[in-house]
């Protein structure tokens, strides 16, 4: 069996699926990637149990059969190689592979594909479509919240919950929570999943530069989603979500509205100056002014920064991780922010003040604890 492929193509391919493949994985032939050779058309899969990708596309071939090969092997001989046609000889009994360029022979052990596990079946339950660019955006808005302690697994993922009204993206570390919301994709089911973390990384790693249509399916125990010549299939996370409407404070009568970018160099230059395990700053506002500080007791360092802002409320001294707030903020692309509170020991919530068109984000923050009013 052979075919001849363009080395940089299948590079391309192959770099695409290549993040599902684990450092250790649970069995030994999971390190390879699953050739499948129909004529012309070759597809590769990459599975690490929970998670599989597939890519699709045209070789130069009259053959069919498959066959696995080592990953790491094969994707460092192709980043090595110059562009230039390759052609793969595989001998069907030993599975050894060869790749044959313009001046030079390379040898590969191949392994049997009957011990490639089975891709899962995904009995779609519903559907959802939407463009690859919302579906970016979902992911890159809520995924830096996920929790990565693995004995809340429900939280190491993102929440999604269709209805016909707005789908909604939800994730939270407990002691913060992004809900980020879009209007313009619905479903005619009312249903909810949650989907992994590593599964969306990679996801959002591989969806191209231009906008495509993608379509999500799922099914009580999986997802499947499909865009362009790349398949995914995940294992949903098979927990209870935390009520995360219950946390969002509702009445919040102190409202700072701010200027992103410059509320977010302040909070960088500030952080550098706070405890380095705490990340603790203090935000104390009164009618127009907003003054951001943080201490070190341990080295006696601190810092201090007033900023002009729009405030309407009480005077209010109220302490936040610094870490956390840079990286929502980061998140966000607006021109203002609303910091809404209610007390010094409730949660504050960060609204973005311009509304993008079918979008509603909502960013929820603990406080920590200050010693004046501990």
């Amino acid at each position: 069996m052979k075919f001849v492929v363009s080395s940089s193509a299948l590079l391309k391919h192959l770099s695409t699926i290549n993040g599902v493949i684990a450092s250790n994985p649970i069995v030994p032939i999971l390190e390879n990637f699953l050739f499948q050779l129909n004529k012309g058309n070759l597809t590769v899969t990459a599975s690490d149990m929970q998670t599989v990708m597939i890519t699709e596309f045209d070789v130069d071939s009259r053959d069919s059969g498959s066959f696995a090969v080592p990953a790491r092997l094969l994707l460092d001989t192709l980043r090595s190689l110059p562009e230039q046609p390759v052609q793969i000889n595989v001998d069907e009994e030993t599975f050894g592979t060869e790749l044959v360029t313009a001046n030079g022979r390379y040898k590969l052990a191949g392994e049997n594909p009957m011990d490639f596990p089975r891709v899962p079946q995904v009995n779609r339950n519903f559907s959802i479509e939407m463009d690859s660019d919302t579906l970016g955006s979902a992911i890159a808005n809520t995924i830096f919240a996920t929790s990565t302690d693995d004995l809340r697994p429900a939280m190491t993922g993102v929440f999604v919950q269709a209805s016909d009204v707005a789908t909604t993206f939800v994730a939270t570390d407990g002691h913060r929570l992004i809900r980020y919301r879009r209007e313009d994709v619905k479903s005619p089911n009312n249903t909810s999943m949650i989907l992994p973390r590593k599964a969306l990384n990679l996801l959002k790693s591989s969806l191209p530069g231009e906008v495509m249509p993608v379509k999500a399916e799922f099914s009580s125990s999986n997802a499947f989603f499909s865009f362009g010549n790349i398949k995914m299939i995940c294992r949903l996370i098979d927990e209870r979500f935390p009520d995360y409407e219950n946390v969002i404070p509702q009445n919040n009568p102190n409202k700072l509205k701010i200027e992103r970018t410059e509320l977010l160099s302040t909070l960088k230059r500030i952080s550098i100056y706070s405890n380095k395990t705490t990340h603790q700053i203090r935000l104390k506002i009164s009618a127009n002014e907003l003054v951001i500080s943080a201490e070190d007791l341990d080295y006696s360092n601190e810092a201090t920064e007033k900023l002009a802002c729009e405030y309407d409320g009480d005077e209010i001294e109220i302490g936040f991780n610094a870490k956390f707030l840079i990286e929502m903020l980061n998140n966000l692309s607006v021109k203002n922010i609303s910091l809404e509170m209610s007390q010094p020991n409730r949660a504050g919530l960060i609204i973005p003040v311009e509304k993008t068109d079918n979008e509603d984000t909502l960013m929820l923050v603990m406080p920590v604890m200050l010693n004046t009013y501990a």
